[in-house]
């Protein structure tokens, strides 16, 4: 986290102009303390004193990979990132004295990843020798047959009017999947924020009304369609044997025919904003319905992988709610969601994982094993935080976003190392909830450096 709190502020400083506060290296204008005054000078000063700190770290672990027991792949990637790290001092010391071009901030982001990449490696491959058992990379075993016929039964339904309606109400109010709907909405609001920040245009009351009320609905959509699609496979679930269809407090065609309202209406209110917030809407729905309820998620590993796609569009309609036109920025970020959301999910997947295998769907670590599972959410939670340091590069945020991503962040990642230490279902849900809040202080940060800061 030491590195990447150089790559995110050394973005973060470059994009603000901190950087263009000490043009001379080492000292920042012949000064090794400068004053506290000065916030400017402040950031570009504190990132060449944490560049030292962590570059005692990084000479800390590759030491230890060499003189501990750590496998030769271990060492390997260690020494690749400690032989690029005095590179990366000298691409810092001329970019801070000399006029700095596109080329040689790439250079200079692309070696920060690599020496990312590397320590992120080296972590992920020694949890995984310490950690990981033989059974561990097997797939799980046939679960125990479930007696379909047994769990069909209805549940009753009151039939007093006031209670009767509560159930009905709360039942077709389940089925929009509510807790989806605040994340999705603060994606498209950070979306939305971000393009005005962008292109100087005028976000209006309207248009973030109506984009998040045209989200709402197709949020909606899509999770009724979703309870229709998989009714028979909820019952066999244990988290999922109560959903109102599962258990036939709602017919499928009242629920197919709210589904279907619901996606006029969002389509209508959608198109309200523009025709390409409209279109991208209805992609969004098909995408969850169709293509990954009924493709991805019960015959491909990979279905939590590709299914991010659902979970990015938010931001290309927020993006698009804007002006019109999906810009760089709401392409960054949609990118974003779509890494996180295999190193969030694969948690939820850990936990429920026989819950998963009694309904027939081959989550990765039902088919591949845990210990593979474990190893790709470090994979994925560091394809995330390069990415959100390259929104911060291209969005010009600023240090709220870099500090928020690197604290929460840290914290993400350490559940992630009591997860593979621990193996329990407690501390996978102990991850998710991380990444969770990860992704909601991020996305605060993102609409409060766009429009405030």
């Amino acid at each position: 986290m030491g590195v990447y709190l150089l790559i995110i502020v050394g973005a973060t400083t470059a994009v603000t102009g901190a950087a263009d506060a000490c043009p001379t290296w080492p000292a920042c204008n012949g000064q090794w303390l400068v004053p506290f005054s000065e916030p400017d000078l402040v950031v570009a000063w504190g990132h060449r004193v944490a560049a030292l700190l962590v570059g005692f770290l990084v000479v800390a672990a590759a030491a230890a990979a060499w003189l501990g027991d750590a496998e030769r792949r271990v060492r390997l990637a260690a020494t690749v990132s400690l032989v690029l790290y005095p590179v990366q001092i000298v691409l810092g010391a001329v970019a801070a004295t000399a006029a700095t071009t596109a080329a040689l901030s790439a250079i200079h982001l692309t070696v920060g990843v690599v020496i990312f990449g590397g320590i992120v490696v080296a972590l992920a491959w020694t949890l995984e020798t310490e950690t990981a058992n033989d059974p561990d990379w097997d797939p799980m075993p046939e679960p125990e047959p479930v007696d379909v016929e047994s769990a069909d039964s209805p549940r009753p339904v009151p039939t007093g009017g006031i209670a009767r309606a509560k159930l009905i109400l709360s039942s077709y109010f389940r089925m929009m999947k509510p807790r989806l709907m605040w994340l999705l909405c603060l994606v498209a609001g950070a979306a939305m924020a971000l393009g005005a920040a962008t292109t100087g245009t005028d976000l209006s009351i309207e248009t973030i009304v109506l984009t998040l009320l045209g989200g709402v609905l197709s949020i909606g959509a899509s999770g009724t369609f979703n309870h229709v699609l998989e009714r028979d496979v909820d019952r066999r679930m244990q988290r999922t044997s109560d959903r109102p269809l599962a258990v036939d407090v709602i017919p499928v065609t009242h629920a197919l025919a709210f589904g279907f309202f619901l996606v006029a209406a969002s389509l209508f209110v959608f198109g309200l904003v523009n025709l390409l917030v409209a279109a991208l809407g209805l992609v969004a729905i098909v995408f969850y319905s169709i293509i990954y309820t009924l493709v991805l998620k019960p015959n491909y590993a990979s279905n939590t992988v590709l299914g991010g796609a659902a979970g990015a569009l938010p931001a290309l309609i927020g993006s698009a709610a804007v002006d019109g036109a999906i810009g760089l920025p709401g392409a960054m970020l949609a990118l974003v969601i779509f890494l996180w959301t295999p190193a969030h999910f694969y948690n939820l997947a850990l936990a429920y994982k026989d819950d998963y295998a009694r309904g027939g769907f081959p989550m990765l670590p039902v088919v591949r094993g845990e210990a593979l599972t474990r190893k790709h959410i470090v994979w994925y939670l560091a394809a995330t935080l390069v990415a959100a340091s390259t929104l911060s590069a291209v969005a010009d945020l600023g240090l709220l976003f870099a500090l928020v991503s690197v604290a929460l962040g840290g914290v993400f990642l350490w559940t992630v190392v009591k997860l593979h230490r621990e193996q329990t279902e407690a501390a996978a849900f102990r991850a998710f909830h991380a990444s969770n809040a990860y992704l909601g202080a991020l996305l605060a940060a993102v609409v409060v450096d766009s429009l405030v800061i």
